[in-house]
Parts: C-alpha cells; structure tokens; sequence
C-alpha cells in the first residue's frame, strides 16, 4: 500500500454474509438453514454450540454440513479444532483461549479456513495474520444479545485493516440490515450475523442484508 496518489484504488471485492449459528440447532434448523443459503449467497456458516460432548455436537452438525456442501459454503465450527478435525469441517473459528493458529493448521491442514476473534485489537489482529489466519474477526459494533459484549470495535479499525493489510476482516456484533451500511463502507469484507436473520424470518433477513450491502457497495 503506498500514499502515492497517481497509484490505482484497488478495487475490493464485494462484502459477503457469514452466518453464525444459534445455539439451537436440532429440531427444524436444518430446514431453516437451507431456506436462508439458498435465499441469497452466503460465504459461510459457523456452526456454534456450547456445552454439548463432542459425540452430540458431532451428530446435530451432520445435517447442516451437508447441506452447506452442496451449496459450496464453507462449514467452519466455532472454538473446537478437535471438532473441526473429527467431522471435516472446512475450518475453525478461533477465540484468544480456543487454541493457537498453528496448532489448528497442523491438525486441520493448510487448506482449512482458520480465523480468529481479535475483539478491539490492532495488535492482535496483526499477530493472527503473522501467524497464518485465513482472516481477522473484530467486533462487537453493536449492542447485542447473542453473547456477552467485553469489547466494542469502531469504524477506523476496519478502515485501518483495509488499507494495510490483505487478510480479509471479519464485522461481528450486533449487525442488522438496518445498521451494516457503514461497516461495509468502512471495509468489512465479511459481516457475521446470528441474530438478525435466525429470531425472525430467515429468508428476509438474508435478502434485506444483501439489499443493504449492495446499497452500500454502490
């Protein structure tokens, strides 16, 4: 990156949607899952449970693995690389106490999808992409239920990772259609949403953020 005004913009590629998870996910959330990846295009799903045996977690993600498979979005599990690794999922997400990057490329493979929560952090963004991460993940943005807020992220910092850095960034926190606008503008190459698409109706939800990112794009 240079300051070099005579230098072409790069053009970026255009933001997309990673789907999280909710921490129910028997009953008919497989059908639900399938009505919002084939609502719009979404680059991946996260599969997030909490305190389930590995056997259970293992079992409730078959399903939705294979129906990410057949519509080529990456399946990546949140926090267990031994999970990760015993189901074949496409990557793990990793927090700062899941794990280290390098201990989830030797387990998992150079081809896996490794990321990482860098909450509010410059410097722990910097020290996922030098140790291998397939991308950065910061937030919260915004207020939200999903999981406890420790952390709030800004506007500049992903404005910062944009012009610096090519590992692509993850927004996650609170994000709406309502409110994504500004996150696209500001750099995000992926928005993170849970909540926003999985408390109501899934279908509108995908399409409304694909609507707002398009809008943001332009």
């Amino acid at each position: 990156m240079t300051d070099d005004d005579d230098q072409p913009e790069i053009e970026r590629e255009p933001t997309q949607l990673y789907l999280i998870s909710p921490l129910e996910v028997g009953g008919d959330f497989p059908q639900r899952l399938a009505r919002a990846l084939d609502a719009a295009p979404v680059a991946a799903f996260q599969f997030r449970v909490k305190d389930m045996d590995q056997h259970e977690a293992a079992r409730l993600a078959e399903p939705l693995q294979a129906i990410c498979a057949e519509r080529d979005v990456a399946f990546i599990v949140n926090d267990s690389i031994s999970l990760a690794k015993r189901i074949g999922a496409d990557g793990v997400h990793l927090g700062q106490d899941d794990g280290t990057v390098e201990e989830a490329r030797k387990a998992l493979g150079r081809d896996a999808q490794i990321g990482v929560t860098c909450h509010d952090s410059r410097h722990l963004a910097m020290e996922a992409g030098e140790a291998g991460a397939d991308y950065v993940a910061f937030g919260a943005f915004f207020p939200t239920t999903t999981k406890q807020v420790k952390h709030t992220a800004s506007l500049d910092l992903l404005e910062w990772w944009q012009s610096l850095f090519e590992i692509p960034c993850v927004a996650i926190g609170g994000i709406t259609p309502e409110n994504c606008g500004p996150l696209v503008e500001a750099g995000a190459d992926f928005l993170a949403v849970s909540g926003a698409v999985w408390n109501g109706d899934e279908v509108a939800a995908v399409k409304a953020f694909h609507e707002a990112m398009n809008a943001a794009m332009a």
